[in-house]
């Protein structure tokens, strides 16, 4: 048996600790049709929580019975990919595509910006309801997924969600599926540009339990045949803290420890993968998160990491030396980031685990 653990972005883990019923209402939606409530269903949590994977077993569902899926990451000119995979899907079902009007070229990555004029918004949406009217004849639906939608641009946000809204109104099988971080759709949903995903199962991700990580690292190492005694695996599944990226991380250098070890994971084993995780998760998750902050920045980020818990806007304010409201501003910051999140009134925390003890070693 492979590895199972798959500690990448995106890949399907070999369980969903503590998540296997969170797509219930999502698939029930799909045999009910259009107008199903499941059917707008936001994934929200920090960076490396596990949307993405969500998001994946969300067009799974959605295959196995027998819906189109159509996913996009809300990078500049999302709406235009969604518009010219919609023109494929008909043309496959015997129509021609309408043509796009390219704006622009980016020869680095290997990418075309389109964007969405005025005509080809209305040739979209008359393209998608031709998709639609089809695949009810075959009695199934379109499913539009779109990630990482704190990324977005809000005009093209507001124009899929004006499209999809309307195809709803219409009694269309249609369902759209987002991800974001916490603070990109709470003003997503504040802002008023799309309400009526206000009414969507919002599903908010957080961090599984110990004994939940236990029971899948146990189970998963079961079936592959590896033995570790109970207290080297609570203390290996404790290092997780519950994170799903820090979870695939162990449990996969725990089965490679094992494949050198007769399939047996002694103490000394279980501390090197732990150490393995750990180091790599820190490379990968922690210096990458705070690579993209500012200098000052991150004398916000050291200040909080001082504190073992939450912080206080009025400690912090004393510690850095400066006003309320500069303060204030990096908090902000730091939220839309999703390096922290609020902890209660005038409290901060931090959202990505392993942030804190990093700071502290390196500032």
């Amino acid at each position: 048996m492979q590895n199972p653990f798959r500690p990448s972005a995106g890949a399907n883990p070999p369980d969903l600790v503590g998540r296997a019923n969170l797509l219930n209402d999502f698939e029930y939606g799909l045999d009910l049709g259009a107008g199903a409530p499941g059917l707008i269903t936001i994934f929200s949590g920090t960076r490396g929580i596990g949307k993405t994977v969500m998001l994946g077993q969300a067009h799974e569902i959605a295959r196995r019975h027998g819906w189109l899926v159509l996913t996009e990451t809300a990078t500049p000119g999302f709406m235009a990919r969604i518009d010219a995979a919609t023109a494929t899907q008909l043309n496959e079902l015997g129509a021609g595509p309408a043509p796009r009007r390219v704006i622009g070229a980016t020869f680095a990555g290997f990418g075309v910006t389109t964007a969405l004029p005025p005509e080809r918004q209305v040739a979209w949406r008359e393209n998608l309801e031709q998709l639609l009217n089809r695949l009810a004849e075959h009695r199934t639906g379109l499913i539009l997924s779109v990630d990482e939608v704190h990324a977005a641009d809000r005009t093209e946000l507001a124009q899929l969600s004006a499209v999809v809204q309307h195809c709803i109104q219409a009694d269309l099988p249609i369902g759209l599926v987002f991800a974001g971080l916490p603070s990109a759709i709470s003003d997503l949903l504040n802002e008023g540009v799309a309400t009526f995903l206000r009414r969507a199962d919002k599903i908010d991700l957080h961090s599984a339990s110990v004994n939940e990580v236990r029971d899948s690292l146990a189970a998963t190492l079961a079936a592959g045949g590896i033995r570790v005694g109970e207290d080297d695996l609570m203390r290996a599944s404790e290092a997780t803290g519950g994170y799903p990226f820090l979870i695939q991380l162990v449990g996969y250098y725990l089965w490679r420890e094992a494949e050198t070890a007769h399939h047996s994971l002694d103490t000394p084993a279980v501390d090197r993968a732990i150490a393995a995780a750990e180091s790599r998760y820190a490379r990968t998750v922690v210096e990458a998160a705070l690579a993209t902050v500012s200098a000052r920045d991150r004398e916000y980020l050291a200040a909080m990491a001082v504190d073992d818990a939450y912080s206080l806007s009025a400690d912090l304010t004393r510690r850095l030396g400066m006003t309320a409201s500069a303060v204030a501003n990096y908090r902000a910051r730091m939220i839309d980031a999703g390096l922290i999140e609020p902890a209660g009134h005038g409290r901060v925390q931090f959202a990505v685990p392993g942030v804190r003890e990093h700071l502290r070693v390196k500032g």
